[in-house]
């Protein structure tokens, strides 16, 4: 796929590799220990080392290309474009059109660091309604809080606690966040906990 809108990478650039620990994901998977047969939303789009992981768990897994979507649906008006509500209920019904309490967990990743404010909170609400009780989100943000630039990153699940970071150039950032924007984003959910990386990553762990 070509660059989208927001996306800085170079034609030719190489990808660059990490493999890291992540406390987020490790406390992820530590809350579904014990259990079989759950169904885990991962908004990455295909992933084999991913599908593989948390199949192999016993759980089923459902995917969506959330920043392909993006693209695809708001095209060059950027964070403009994301304000009409006619498009950002069409942008819901494509990714997130799934009934009440279907899920129970959902690996965001750092999606939610490219939607604008409006496009933003009617995701969070979207993915309040369709996550169960007691269910949790894992979602990464860019803590450098003085630049709208963070890497564009794939995150593919090593084991429990190790996390693959495969980044294409940069992208564009709808806007910055800091712990307190996050926790009155997610003020419907019964908890916000953090963990900050030595990436400046600051990753983000929901429960509902």
């Amino acid at each position: 796929m070509a660059p989208g809108p927001f996306s800085h990478s170079r034609s030719g650039e190489k990808e660059t590799q990490t493999v890291r620990q992540s406390r987020g994901l490790e406390q992820f998977f530590t809350y579904i220990n014990d259990q079989v047969g759950l169904s885990i939303l991962d908004l990455a789009g295909l992933t084999q080392d991913n599908i593989n992981f948390v199949t192999d768990l016993g759980h089923k897994l459902y995917t969506q290309d959330f920043l392909r979507s993006l693209d695809d649906t708001f095209g060059q008006e950027h964070i403009n474009g994301q304000a009409a509500q006619n498009r950002i209920a069409s942008f819901l019904e494509q990714n997130l059109d799934f009934k009440e309490n279907t899920f129970d967990g959902v690996l965001v990743w750092d999606v939610m660091q490219y939607l604008s404010p409006a496009l933003l909170n009617a995701t969070v609400e979207r993915l309040h309604f369709i996550t169960r009780p007691r269910s949790y989100l894992l979602a990464f943000f860019n803590a450098d809080e003085k630049s709208l630039i963070s890497p564009h990153t794939t995150f593919r699940i090593q084991s429990q606690s190790t996390l693959m970071l495969v980044q294409h150039g940069q992208r564009q950032q709808a806007q910055v966040f800091n712990n307190r924007s996050l926790e009155k984003l997610f003020g419907k959910f019964e908890s916000v906990k953090f963990f900050l990386t030595r990436e400046h990553l600051r990753e983000v762990i929901v429960k509902r």
